[in-house]
């Protein structure tokens, strides 16, 4: 690893509706994030499709594919020629009837460092997740890559301070988080902007509760496959650990955003906002249940 850091990149796009344009495209901005000297690129979550969970359609099933796989060897590919770590958000077909929301962290020299299993399954109009996704089973992790220690959490995660705190104590510089999240349409107009601010907010919070950067990368456009459809946000961003935005991609166009992981900005966050050190593991019993009645 190097000492004082590494850069990040996040994939920010429109789907097409094929998955070889998807992979393609994918492949190509991996290689421009590279150019522009990301070490760590991320891809948004589910890149491979359309947002399919808006409706519950066994057909779907489909698109899901083994890990190892096709997928995770094309990403291993371009991980390796570009001396790149690449992390690939996928649906994942464990066994007969039996599939994951996992993303899959390729190291740089293209072998698989890591898989995560998305833990936090979403059931919402038009985000329909728990039909078609079983629970992860893989735990909280941070892995060591060439370029640093990274965590990986997704989408719906992104909004349980038990999952960053987890993944943080694991020893993640960096939590990254692929995404699809967006407005309803009818609801843009009142609600729209209260919450995305909240998305930003909880992200921010992570950041600074935890000490870490935490870089959040979306999918963008409208997207319809049932009513109204979904209408992606974009803004993907990357927090340094004070919780300052130090890169943030437009709400409407794709993307590549980088930022640098700065380890000394790490250790000077963590030495004058010791919450690590001051946390009351003595006196938490009860975060394992669900209410307290």
């Amino acid at each position: 690893m190097a000492d004082n850091g590494f850069t990040i990149g996040l994939i920010q796009r429109h789907a097409d509706p094929g998955a070889a344009a998807n992979l393609e495209a994918t492949l190509d901005a991996v290689r421009r994030a590279a150019d522009e000297g990301a070490q760590v690129i991320c891809t948004q979550e589910l890149f491979l499709s359309p947002y399919f969970c808006q409706t519950e359609d066994h057909g779907r099933f489909a698109l899901a594919e083994p890990i190892p796989g096709p997928t995770t060897e094309a990403l291993a590919a371009v991980a390796r020629e570009r001396e790149v770590v690449v992390v690939g958000s996928l649906f994942e077909r464990r066994a007969a009837g039996l599939y994951h929301n996992t993303a899959v962290v390729l190291d740089a020299d293209g072998s698989l460092a890591a898989t995560y299993r998305k833990m936090h399954i979403p059931d919402d109009p038009l985000f329909y997740e728990k039909f078609y996704f079983t629970p992860g089973d893989t735990g909280f992790k941070a892995v060591n890559t060439r370029y640093g220690r990274i965590g990986v959490l997704i989408c719906w995660d992104q909004w349980f301070p038990e999952a960053a705190r987890l993944t943080a104590l694991k020893g993640a510089e960096v939590i990254l988080y692929p995404t699809a999240i967006g407005w309803h349409p009818a609801e843009k107009q009142a609600w729209g902007e209260a919450q995305k601010d909240a998305w930003h907010t909880a992200q921010r919070a992570h950041a600074i509760a935890n000490g870490v950067y935490v870089a959040a990368v979306n999918r963008v456009g409208h997207e319809k496959i049932s009513g109204d459809g979904i209408e992606f946000w974009g803004s993907s961003f990357i927090s340094d650990p004070i919780g300052r935005v130090i890169a943030q991609a437009p709400v409407d166009g794709a993307a590549i955003l980088t930022a640098r992981v700065d380890r000394d900005l790490l250790e000077e966050i963590r030495r004058n906002w010791p919450f690590l050190r001051d946390r009351r593991v003595d006196a938490y019993a009860g975060l394992d249940r669900r209410f307290h009645d």
